[in-house]
């Protein structure tokens, strides 16, 4: 069999649009299963039962292929041009997780996993197992193994070359390669992360209660977003990038090359009346491509109309009123409390006689009072 050199591979993956490349021996890379049990003892993947599935799996690479020897873990630059945290305060717009303004990065990422993974076989007749998000694998302890980057004190991945905007790749290999020297920890004193975070997800450093993130309420919760969140949602309808957008070593990061990452003109702070336009059919249509079509329109419904009560536009309210009585409990709870943010006590009382009787559903109800 030919022998592959970390120089050549490396020429490859950069050949592929990858950023950067880090190499572990899989022997090198700690079992999680006693930080990852604790973390779910906690609850703080809150509904996230999936993290719950396979955990002994989870916790080490080598138990999802156990003919694995060594890990190689790639990076992709998706930085935006300009500073999320500025789009904050445009109430009347909606502000969407920059790496969702852009084609969804899964398929970009396996395709190009895929073709490393054939010229693997065809060059060197080297299996190999790629994965994106697709496996229960732990990428960012084991990124930084590979010395790809660091896990901050927010629990992202940040990196002196690319800051903190840039996705993962996992490939598993059944040979041995020179491994890179792990990366250290540099954030030092810094606690920017922590302090902007507007829920206080991030409880202590390193360590995130998901159940207070804005990003897994927006995306991976389903129910009635908790009272004590909405107004510190503000225009976010998906997803959230402050401690992300505030981290220093972003100075370092560049805008990312990749035409196929940069943010769409259509989700780039679009209006949020917009999207109060949209059925089932539309939604599917215009987020064919996009990361945010899994979450359904429902969801994603709540949360642009939890935006539109933190507008304080009144003139937003005819499309909001629209959704009082719509099939969703949770749907048309939301909607409730946004006009109650957005017209006047009156008009929401006058609302609330003509609608509370035909109510059966008690959340729904108590959103009246």
């Amino acid at each position: 069999m030919k022998l592959i050199t970390k120089e050549v591979l490396k020429a490859k993956i950069e050949m592929l649009g990858f950023d950067d490349i880090g190499i572990t021996d899989i022997t090198d890379i700690p079992d999680q299963k006693d930080s990852l049990e604790e973390y779910l003892k906690n609850g703080y993947h809150g509904d996230m039962i999936w993290l719950e599935k396979n955990k002994d799996r989870r916790s080490h690479p080598s138990n999802v292929w156990q003919d694995a020897k060594s890990v190689i873990v790639v990076s992709k630059n998706y930085a935006p041009q300009d500073n999320p945290l500025n789009n904050i305060q445009e109430k009347l717009k909606a502000n969407i997780s920059v790496y969702a303004r852009a084609n969804d990065y899964h398929e970009l990422m396996k395709k190009s996993l895929n073709n490393l993974s054939i010229w693997l076989q065809d060059s060197y007749s080297i299996d190999s197992k790629f994965f994106v998000d697709t496996a229960p694998i732990m990428e960012k302890p084991i990124a930084q193994i590979a010395g790809v980057g660091w896990q901050g004190k927010h629990s992202n991945l940040v990196s002196r070359k690319l800051g903190s905007w840039f996705f993962l790749g996992v490939l598993l290999l059944p040979i041995k390669l020179e491994g890179s020297a792990p990366e250290l920890d540099h954030c030092g004193s810094c606690s920017s992360c922590m302090d902007i975070c507007p829920t206080n997800a991030i409880i202590s450093p390193y360590k995130l209660d998901s159940r207070k993130c804005i990003s897994y309420l927006t995306i991976e919760y389903k129910g009635h977003i908790p009272l004590e969140f909405r107004e510190l949602i503000g225009n976010r309808i998906y997803g959230c990038d402050d401690c992300l957008a505030v981290c220093p070593w972003n100075k370092f990061a560049s805008e990312t090359r990749d035409i196929r990452l940069k943010a769409k003109e259509t989700l780039d702070m679009p209006d949020l009346s917009f999207f109060l336009e949209f059925d089932y059919n539309l939604f599917n249509k215009f987020f064919e491509s996009s990361p945010i079509k899994r979450i359904g329109k429902d969801r994603f419904l709540r949360n642009v109309l939890i935006a539109a009560g933190n507008s304080g536009s009144h003139e937003i309210s005819t499309k909001v009123k629209k959704f009082i009585k719509h099939e969703s409990s949770i749907i048309r709870a939301t909607a409730i409390w946004a006009l109650k943010k957005i017209i006047s006590k009156k008009e929401f009382q006058k609302l609330r006689k003509i609608y509370i009787l035909e109510e059966y559903d008690p959340i729904v109800i108590c959103e009246w009072s």
